[in-house]
């Protein structure tokens, strides 16, 4: 047997890597007992489940196999998005997986791990030991398997229903006014989750006509790549929300943990603006609640309205690095109400501090629903800066490419900050931009921000263009 390379498929937040190359049933049945092993779960309970995806059902097969070689009792949720695997681990407090690639292309597949609690597992807290014991199994040719060594036990459970009534109860949109929802779940798990939280498939009909896109669970992605991050994905939502005359769309990625929302006029809101009317939304129900300095965690990407807003409104905003488990660590530490990222994650202490993009749609629809304006006008006291979006460059020399732009920069009146990657502001706050290497794509990502666009767009054009000048 030849062993496979986990190195290039476990990524610093998970694991991903194309199906039947650098993930297969062998791999996932050796990173399974490794899981076990590592996070010494032999006699625990292990939550498995998987998203649409053609693969993921063989592959929670696998990794429940070489759990219970190693002694967990799996507790098999069928299929689940990611934030359905966040609850069950945080009101089970068992640790679990989902397979998911979330928005990568049909042929990848991958892992999400937490911990009990829904506590995440990384690079800094124990993927990458998962993978090196995986890793030990493999090169050994001894991967476990449910006939050898200790026996768990496994069962079937779904979550579904629970999750659905855990979401009503945290926001309750049953007063608020009839709304038209456009909703694209992009064939991933938003058009399994989506009916049972704002539909009447479990729970009671709620105020709002939902006009579904894409619904059919189908990991091969027919209409469109489920990653609505990426513009051209949109477009579809866009037409519809103009077509039905809505009052507001929601684009779901693959394994719905992240939301996009775009307003009546066709127009996205960014997901700053989302995080700062969430923030808005959680400061204000904390402050009722009797905490008087409701702490708000974003990532230094968002726009510099989120802080600002925060600390108008009697909150305290602390900056953080772009990742999950980076916010997941600092809302924990920092006992934070709610937290919001760049690329449309948001999490909430309510939710065991992960990311689930149906609450943040929540929160969304309850402030839509309970005022007279249109959601274009509700956004723009969220939006008073000009963003870029983000922007990659494929670059060979990511760090030459950086110097070269401080180089350019001298002189200047600004400020360098290098939390994560570098960041340059201007002194007098008319811009900012962030250069960021990507941790998974061989990418060097600039954000911007600017107090009009002219500025923005002559800041982002100067940056660009010496980024990509490689000689």
């Amino acid at each position: 047997m030849t062993a496979i390379d986990l190195s290039p498929s476990f990524k610093a937040y998970d694991v991903r890597g194309i199906v039947g190359e650098s993930i297969t049933a062998e791999t996932v049945r050796a990173v399974g007992a490794a899981f076990v092993d590592v996070l010494k779960l032999a006699g625990q309970t292990v939550l498995v489940g998987g998203d649409m995806r053609p693969s993921s059902p063989e592959f929670a097969d696998a990794f429940a196999a070489g759990a219970v070689a190693r002694g967990a009792n799996v507790r098999m949720l069928g299929l689940i998005s990611t934030d359905e695997l966040y609850f069950a681990c945080g009101t089970l407090n068992a640790a679990g997986v989902v397979f998911t690639a979330s928005h990568n292309p049909a042929q990848y597949n991958g892992m999400k791990m937490a911990k009990a609690g829904a506590v995440p597992v990384s690079s800094d807290t124990g993927l990458y030991e998962i993978r090196d014991a995986a890793q030990a199994y493999l090169n050994a040719g001894d991967v476990p398997t449910a006939s050898e060594g200790p026996h768990g036990t496994i069962e079937k459970l779904d979550v579904l229903a629970d999750y659905s009534a855990y979401l009503r109860d945290l926001v309750d949109l049953s007063a608020i006014r009839p709304l038209k929802v456009v909703v694209d779940a992009a064939n991933g798990m938003g058009g399994m989750t989506t009916p049972a939280v704002l539909g009447d498939t479990i729970l009671p009909a709620l105020p709002l006509e939902i006009v579904p896109m894409y619904f059919e669970l189908d990991g091969t992605f027919p209409n469109h790549p489920a990653n609505p991050l990426e513009p051209e994905n949109l477009r579809d939502l866009q037409a519809a929300v103009k077509e039905h005359g809505a009052d507001i769309g929601l684009a779901f990625d693959g394994d719905a943990d992240r939301c996009f929302v775009i307003d009546e006029n066709g127009d996205p809101v960014s997901p700053s603006a989302i995080t700062a009317l969430v923030a808005r939304r959680e400061i204000a129900r904390a402050k009722a609640l009797g905490e008087e300095t409701p702490v708000i965690i974003h990532n230094l990407i968002t726009s510099r309205a989120v802080p600002e807003l925060v600390e108008k409104d009697g909150g305290r905003a602390v900056v953080t690095r772009v990742g999950h488990s980076f916010i997941k660590a600092v809302m924990a530490a920092e006992g934070a109400v709610f937290g919001g990222e760049h690329s449309a994650h948001y999490y909430f202490r309510d939710f065991f501090n992960a990311d689930t993009g149906m609450l943040a749609a929540m929160h969304v629809l309850a402030a839509l629903g309970t005022q007279d304006l249109p959601l274009s006008q509700l956004a723009d006291e969220y939006e008073p800066y000009v963003a870029s979006g983000e922007i990659n460059s494929e670059i060979h020399d990511k760090d030459a490419a950086v110097a070269r732009v401080l180089d350019a920069c001298l002189g200047q009146d600004v400020e360098i900050e290098t939390m994560d990657g570098t960041t340059v502001s201007a002194v007098d706050g008319s811009f900012w931009f962030n250069l960021r290497p990507s941790n998974t794509e061989p990418f060097l990502r600039f954000n911007g921000e600017a107090k009009d666009r002219q500025t923005m767009e002559r800041v982002r054009d100067q940056v660009l263009a010496v980024v990509r000048n490689e000689g």
